[in-house]
């Protein structure tokens, strides 16, 4: 979710009814050197709490340095990502990469725990590989170090993004009557009818919501609606995209300006408008434009076609 989960897009996705939300994660490394993308990151709006700020990284005393520094932005939780399968950052023993060390990532999760007041969540993975799949014991690890919440997701690091989640050892993790932190399960979730059969299969505490959520902010009004009964087809109109785009471009150009602020949007209009025949003249068009204004003319040409 690099690049993805700025402030003006995680506004939206509360607004549309998530319950929590996370920063993207921030490299330690980046942040004790003061490297401006990393200290950006640290930015939020008082419309998004509760939040949290994840942080990775390999080196236990720079992740302490990186906690305290996050503490001081005034989050409501510090989550610590040892789940990105991302080649660049395993490669440095972060991430997922950490999977392939329980030792020194049990070590960095009390480190920190003891560096900051705040709540001390952590994301990971089932396990380094298929031979690995070591959740289940060190979900009670964790818990017993401090943390006040765990997000499983239901892959190996080996697997990338591929196949299909694994949900069952998220499951038994939840049977453990040692276990007694919040639960959170990840992967696949991309309806509202899957959030509801996670819940009621394997008793999870809550869903973490990722890559279903780009150009679909609605995924979370969508989950609620299940959660609470009513499962009537979710369609989201015409008129709710662009209204909900326009949303976006102006909370991107406010936070970011106006030149950064429209460049950055492009790499979320295939999303939004996902699925609609005849889109690419649209995209084109978009694409082109340089100021709000004439991305809001495309958006209501757009509005107006497919109306």
């Amino acid at each position: 979710m690099e690049d993805i989960t700025d402030p003006p897009f995680r506004t939206l996705c509360k607004r549309l009814g998530a319950d929590i939300m996370y920063t993207e994660f921030i490299s330690s490394e980046g942040l004790i050197r003061d490297a401006k993308k990393s200290l950006e990151k640290l930015d939020m709006s008082r419309e998004e709490r509760p939040i949290g700020i994840q942080i990775f990284g390999h080196n236990e005393e720079s992740m302490i340095q990186a906690a305290k520094i996050a503490t001081q932005a005034k989050p409501d939780l510090i989550d610590i990502n040892f789940g990105c399968p991302v080649k660049k950052v395993v490669s440095k023993c972060a991430g997922a990469g950490a999977l392939q060390d329980i030792p020194r990532l049990l070590r960095i999760t009390e480190a920190v725990v003891k560096a900051t007041h705040l709540p001390v969540t952590i994301k990971t993975r089932l396990g380094w590989d298929e031979n690995s799949k070591i959740i289940v014991e060190l979900a009670e690890q964790l818990q017993d170090i401090g943390i006040q919440a765990l997000t499983v997701h239901g892959r190996t690091r080996s697997q990338l993004y591929k196949g299909v989640a694994d949900w069952t050892l998220i499951g038994r993790i939840k049977d453990n009557p040692r276990m007694y932190i919040p639960i959170i399960g990840n992967g696949d979730i991309d309806s509202g009818e899957k959030a509801l059969e996670a819940k009621n299969k394997y008793g999870v505490d809550g869903v973490m919501i990722g890559r279903a959520s780009i150009g679909n902010p609605w995924i979370f009004k969508e989950i609620k609606q299940y959660l609470n009964g009513n499962t009537d087809p979710f369609v989201v109109s015409i008129n709710e995209r662009v209204e909900i785009c326009k949303e976006h471009i102006e909370r991107s150009v406010e936070w970011k300006g106006n030149i950064r602020g429209v460049n950055e949007m492009r790499k979320h209009y295939s999303n939004y408008f996902k699925g609609l025949s005849h889109f690419k003249e649209f995209k084109i068009k978009l694409m082109e434009c340089k100021t709000p204004d004439s991305l809001y003319l495309v958006l209501d040409e757009l509005q107006n076609y497919y109306a």
